[in-house]
Parts: structure tokens; C-alpha cells; sequence
């Protein structure tokens, strides 16, 4: 759904349980997205222009810590500012650090981030400090200009299987290189 927004894309999502979603939907209407929801099917259509918005994390039935990071990296092409706050876990920022190295502008303050949307991404080379982190810098490199190199992508594969498939299937310029494995002789 986030990475419609950020691209402006238009997909279909099916099986999903909407009443769980709401807390995503309703901040992703908010940044100026279109959901349109059919049973178990949503249409996301990405805005002309994303607007910025506050995020505060709650648990359940609250906005999930677990989207805060992809929201994040939305909220980095915002026309304006907004104010991200994490209540759930601490630490929960580390990957703003390489959402800067793409250009964008967040200030980060013990639990609260401060995310002023830049016009352009560009592509460089990050690391995937988690698994939340991890899908936020593969949201920014979508709509990046330029080649990004996402590296640690084994934090990114506990829970996003075949991610590069599913989002060149969109129409996404992704994969997948092998790297290799150096290991110590004993």
C-alpha cells in the first residue's frame, strides 16, 4: 500500500482484512492516497501529491508500530512537515540514518521523529538495520532517483519473502544479487 503512495502506482490487493487495517488506511487517506475497499480486495491509487501528516504508534487497535517505518519513508516526499511519534518500543529510528543518505530530511529525537519531505530521493548505497527498516528503505528506493544498493537484506527476507518478485510483478526495477560469503578457514 505504501509503496502505491510513494510511486503514485494503482493496485489491487486481495485477502485482506480491512478492519485490521484501519489505522494505515485512515493515515494513508490523510497523506492524500485513494483506498477503495471491496470486501477483501482494496485499490490503492498513490496521490499527485502527498501531504504530510502526524503519526503517533499505539498498540492495537492504534496505528502499528510495525508500518511506522514505511509511513516514514512516505513521508519523505510530503509537500510540508511532519511529526512521527513512537510509543511502543525504543530505538525504534535507527533507519532514518539511511533514509538521509538518500536525501531525505528527518531529525530524530529520542521518540520522536521530525520528517520534512524533500522533493527527489536519490539512489545510494544503505543497509537494512531491521526488518520495519529494511522495508521503509526498499518504499524510498522505489520512488528514488538513481540506482540504490540495499545491503543486509537477510533482516528484510524474515518477513518479506520474495519481496523483489512481488514488487517487479508491479512493474518495479528491483533484484535480487547474490553476494558472496566469505567464511574463516579453521
Amino acid at each position: 500500500m505504501v509503496a502505491a503512495a510513494i510511486t503514485g502506482g494503482d493496485i489491487y490487493i486481495d485477502n485482506v482484512i480491512t478492519e485490521h487495517l484501519k489505522p494505515v488506511i485512515a493515515k494513508l487517506e490523510e497523506t492524500g492516497a485513494r483506498i477503495f475497499n471491496g470486501g477483501q480486495t482494496i485499490r490503492v491509487v498513490g496521490p499527485d501529491r502527498i501531504e504530510p501528516v502526524n503519526i503517533m504508534t499505539l498498540p492495537y487497535p492504534g496505528f502499528p508500530t510495525d508500518m511506522q517505518a514505511q509511513l516514514t519513508s512516505l513521508l519523505t516526499r510530503a509537500k510540508g512537515t511532519s511529526i512521527i511519534t513512537e510509543t511502543v518500543f525504543e530505538n525504534r529510528f535507527m533507519y532514518t540514518e539511511e533514509l538521509t543518505r538518500m536525501g531525505a530530511d528527518i531529525c530524530v529525537d529520542g521518540r520522536t521523529a521530525v520528517v520534512k519531505g524533500v522533493s527527489n530521493l536519490s539512489g545510494a548505497k544503505v543497509q537494512a538495520t531491521d526488518l520495519r527498516g529494511g522495508a521503509a528503505l526498499i518504499v524510498a528506493a522505489l520512488a528514488a532517483g538513481g540506482e540504490t544498493e540495499i545491503s543486509l537484506v537477510h533482516h528484510i527476507d524474515r518477513g518479506y519473502e520474495y519481496i523483489e518478485k512481488k514488487l517487479s510483478a508491479l512493474g518495479a526495477e528491483i533484484k535480487r544479487i547474490k553476494t558472496m560469503q566469505c567464511h574463516p578457514v579453521t
